[in-house]
């Protein structure tokens, strides 16, 4: 069975515009700008949809673990961090949340701030914080181009820049822990609320845990052919698929497999099986061993098992 998936939409104070766009959700003059879309998903704050249901009444945590939103950036996200399984279980009654990012577009100077700039211990980060410095200064800096790759373990200090719309896959978790937020307020002229001790509980400042190899930094992923394989984690593994106009490719579920099998179709109309799925559209599979999909126009999708 193929469910077409139709997602919840978040208004974010850090949304952009592209969202509306694509997704062709209802502009509402003086809202928030839109800056998510829950794509696949059974987490009670932003369940996906089929035919007109609640994902999480059809399927659950056990079947669906993981998450899969699309992301736009008209400001930058606060510099935060999620908490890893066990921290979470004990202090949330939640799973950890470690996430992955694929950028879409970025504008000329959009940047992704990810880990500690080396040398930075949490004294040194906690003393900042007490000066009410900018924050982002001590996190390395990524320039994003269309194409990148990030692997964002738990305990990675990270921050979303603005211009940016991305996908990301992550733990089924609504879990985030504010430790800055560039000073900003919303309309009533109040602060986000911030959580600075979980932060500095579960912010992972082993230098070997602040690089460029280990958050898996890849480029140009929207040139490969075919099928690649970008991540494996206890709760997903998530590829990137790339198909010319007319290309079919075909893709196996295993048997047996609790976990449910799913994509997200980003530029590009395909068929699935004979369904046609639109471009930034999303759907599951359940009892599907084979699918055969093919390109209507030049595609990439992720592809989630």
């Amino acid at each position: 069975m193929i469910y077409h998936l139709a997602p919840t939409a978040q208004r974010k104070i850090w949304g952009g515009k592209n969202l509306e766009r694509i997704k062709k959700l209802q502009h509402v003059a003086g809202a928030e700008p839109f800056g998510e879309t829950w794509e696949i998903s059974v987490h009670p704050d932003g369940p996906s949809f089929h035919k007109g249901i609640e994902l999480s009444v059809q399927e659950n945590f056990e079947e669906l673990p993981y998450l899969v939103k699309l992301i736009d950036t008209g400001d930058a996200l606060s510099v935060q961090v999620h908490p890893g399984d066990e921290y979470a279980r004990l202090h949330e009654n939640s799973s950890g949340k470690s996430e992955c990012w694929l950028i879409l577009s970025a504008e000329e100077n959009a940047v992704i701030y990810l880990g500690m700039k080396d040398g930075v211990t949490r004294e040194a980060f906690l003393k900042g914080l007490d000066k009410k410095e900018n924050m982002s200064e001590y996190l390395n800096s990524y320039k994003a181009m269309p194409g990148d790759f990030f692997y964002v373990p738990a305990g990675s200090i990270h921050a979303i820049g603005a211009g940016i719309a991305m996908a990301e896959v992550q733990q089924s978790s609504g879990i985030t822990y504010r430790v800055w937020d560039w000073n900003r307020v919303d309309s009533k002229g109040k602060p986000r609320e911030l959580h600075v001790q979980k932060s500095l509980d579960v912010i992972n400042f082993d230098p070997k845990a602040n690089t460029s190899a280990f958050f898996k930094i890849t480029h140009n992923l929207f040139s490969h052919a075919g099928k690649k394989e970008l991540i494996t984690h206890q709760s997903f593994k998530f590829s990137l698929v790339n198909l010319a106009k007319n290309q079919s490719i075909e893709l196996l579920i295993p048997a047996g497999q609790k976990r449910l099998a799913s994509l997200l179709n980003l530029q590009g109309k395909i068929t699935v099986n004979s369904e046609t799925i639109e471009s930034y559209s999303a759907a599951l599979f359940r009892e599907e061993s084979k699918l055969i999909i093919t390109s209507l126009e030049e595609t990439s999708f992720l592809f989630l098992e």
